[in-house]
């Protein structure tokens, strides 16, 4: 079959928050801008594209070139494309590839995505170029003060070293960047034509190539165009068309194996004249079965989420008669001034809400199928209070490059993902784990802390003596070793060249049975 969806040939080519909300597929879409992206224009045809699609040798040529299909143009589809066009420019690879975005044209969505130092490195290795230009777009958080706050009392309950870990790696510190930034840097480094907007992948189907020798995917997209390819990777978000076809499973609903975490998350962008700004990146603040952050955007800009417990589909179930500020002005009653300071002049239309979904991580679920894989929320779609969605998926980006530039022939290609799903499978289901479990201990386990005060006579007072209450007072030192031998593990193991991290591994299981112990 003639080829109907146009691939580039790269390398003939030039080139051209820990808590937060971060995933692309399914974040509030915050502060519209009416602009449109730039995309780079071609044709997208090569010189090395063959007339018969299914008439290729078992060896990767010039002539006969590795074709790649991208599946979804969010963070970790572009960073992969820029891996494998990069790499194949400047080393001379023959490599094509061609990523298909169901958004007909990109538009300027505001909102920060939390790039943590781990995924910052990964950026760099793929391209200094990219790496530089995020930069000049970039907004540090992880050189200032972080951690949690009493909700009530508005002190400190713990503070997160996040500069220590990234200083002594010689890696940059945690930070934001607008995601709209973030995703035309992405797309101006890709050769003109990479990109194919209007239309997604639906389904593929695995087919062999005339000698009999080699496995090649026929892609189908929804506008019912088909093409062939030696690779799909399916980076096309929660509810991954790639996956369901590879699974036999729905793509979108409980079905698909994505879950209802139990937590609505109500999210607020906005020009503020912050107190502590310039001081404090983020700051979480704490009380029963629910709780509040604000963090630093940049140029005066801050963000801030309400994470509740509630039933899904909340939003069209709950009465909100003066609209979501009051709403949760009312809900955060007898909190810190500091949140009410920040809701009080937020504007209706700068608030969305939804629920959070994720799903187990996929340890016994395959990840690859032949010359098929998975990337990203496809697989291993988290929590955002660790702000590692997209950084996950960019290290993902990494491994499955690196892997692909490795193979010479096509029968190598199935070694070549299963390897990828090796390498990343146990770092994604930790920090998958780690995602989870940082919003069960904040809202399931945590409280007010209890504490004991002196009222104006002297008197001793028990200020919420309830279970609850100290046990949250009992983990306040504990936590703060936690979260350092999770940033440790976080930004030392981003290349991912070891299968597990033993030293972080004792340290999750000594500290995490503290906190399981507390909570029993």
């Amino acid at each position: 079959m003639k080829l109907i969806v146009s691939t580039v040939t790269c390398f003939l080519l030039q080139s051209v928050s820990p808590f937060g909300v971060d995933r692309l597929s399914s974040r509030p879409s915050l502060s519209l801008k009416m602009s449109t992206m730039t995309i780079p224009s071609g044709s997208g045809m090569s010189s090395g594209v063959v007339s018969d699609e299914l008439d290729v040798p078992d060896a990767i040529t010039l002539e006969h070139p590795l074709r790649v299909v991208v599946a979804g143009a969010g963070i970790g589809g572009l960073a992969l494309a820029n891996d494998l066009c990069k790499k194949a420019k400047e080393e001379g690879l023959p490599i094509q590839v061609t990523v298909l975005e169901q958004t007909s044209e990109f538009r300027r969505f505001g909102g920060p995505i939390q790039l943590a130092s781990n995924a910052l490195e990964a950026m760099k290795t793929i391209d200094k170029d990219v790496y530089a230009n995020i930069m000049e777009k970039f907004t540090f958080t992880g050189d200032k003060t972080n951690g949690i706050k009493d909700g009530k009392r508005t002190e400190w309950y713990a503070k997160f070293d996040l500069a220590s870990p990234a200083e002594r790696r010689n890696m940059p510190y945690t930070g934001v960047i607008d995601r709209s930034d973030l995703q035309q840097i992405q797309l101006n480094a890709l050769p003109a034509g990479t990109v194919r907007t209007g239309d997604k992948v639906v389904e593929y189907e695995k087919v062999k190539s005339k000698d009999g020798r080699s496995r090649l995917v026929k892609v189908r997209t929804k506008s019912g165009k088909e093409m062939y390819a030696d690779v799909l990777i399916g980076a096309d978000g929660i509810w991954s068309e790639v996956r369901a076809t590879m699974r036999g499973s729905a793509a979108r609903g409980e079905e698909s194996g994505a879950t209802y975490s139990g937590y609505t998350v109500y999210a607020g962008e906005l020009h503020y004249d912050s107190p502590d700004h310039g001081e404090v990146g983020y700051k979480v603040y704490i009380g029963p079965n629910q709780y509040f952050v604000i963090t630093d955007i940049g140029q005066g800009r801050y963000q801030w989420y309400a994470f509740l417990a509630r039933p899904p589909n909340s939003a069209e179930t709950e009465s909100k008669p003066n609209g979501s500020s009051a709403y949760l002005q009312g809900i955060f009653d007898g909190w810190s001034e500091e949140i009410h300071s920040i809701l009080r002049v937020t504007k209706e239309e700068e608030i969305e809400q939804r629920d959070l979904y994720d799903r187990p991580p996929s340890v016994f679920q395959p990840w690859t199928d032949g010359h098929v894989a998975l990337l990203g929320d496809g697989v291993h779609a988290m929590m955002p209070n660790l702000g590692q969605g997209g950084c996950q998926a960019i290290e993902d980006a990494l491994v499955v490059s690196q892997e692909l530039r490795r193979a010479t022939k096509r029968s190598q290609l199935n070694d070549a993902l299963r390897h990828y799903q090796t390498r990343r499978l146990i770092r994604s289901a930790a920090v998958q784990g780690l995602s989870r479990f940082a919003s069960d201990i904040i809202i399931r386990g945590f409280d007010t802390p209890a504490k004991i005060t002196r009222d104006a006579s002297g008197k001793l007072v028990f200020e919420n003596f309830n279970y609850a209450g100290i046990v949250t007072r009992m983990m306040q030192p504990i936590l703060p070793l936690f979260f350092t031998v999770q940033f440790n593990f976080l930004y030392a193991g981003w290349k991912n060249e070891e299968l597990i991290d033993v030293e972080a591994a004792a340290g999750f299981l000594l500290i995490g049975g503290l906190f399981l112990l507390a909570l029993l």
